[in-house]
């Protein structure tokens, strides 16, 4: 998942893709000492992107000036 992405969602919803992911990578970890799977590299992905909702909500706590929540989108009227 790119960073621009993460930024895009609020806080609420970062929060629970860290807890969904935090599982995910309890499950990976489990299975690769059984021996059931070999998803490395799903396991890197999964790290990285949680440290990344990890660092951006991070930063909105410390500067919510510079790192302000999104404000939700407004959907255009069709014609």
């Amino acid at each position: 998942m790119k960073a621009d992405k993460i930024r895009q969602q609020d806080s609420d919803e970062l929060r629970r893709q860290a807890a969904d992911i935090r599982e995910q990578n309890f499950r990976i970890r489990f299975q690769l000492t059984m021996g059931q799977t070999d998803g490395l590299k799903k396991l890197r992905t999964i790290r990285k992107d949680h440290a990344r909702i990890l660092t951006i909500l991070r930063d909105r706590e410390l500067h919510p000036e510079t790192a302000p929540e999104p404000s939700p989108k407004k959907k255009k009227k069709g014609k």
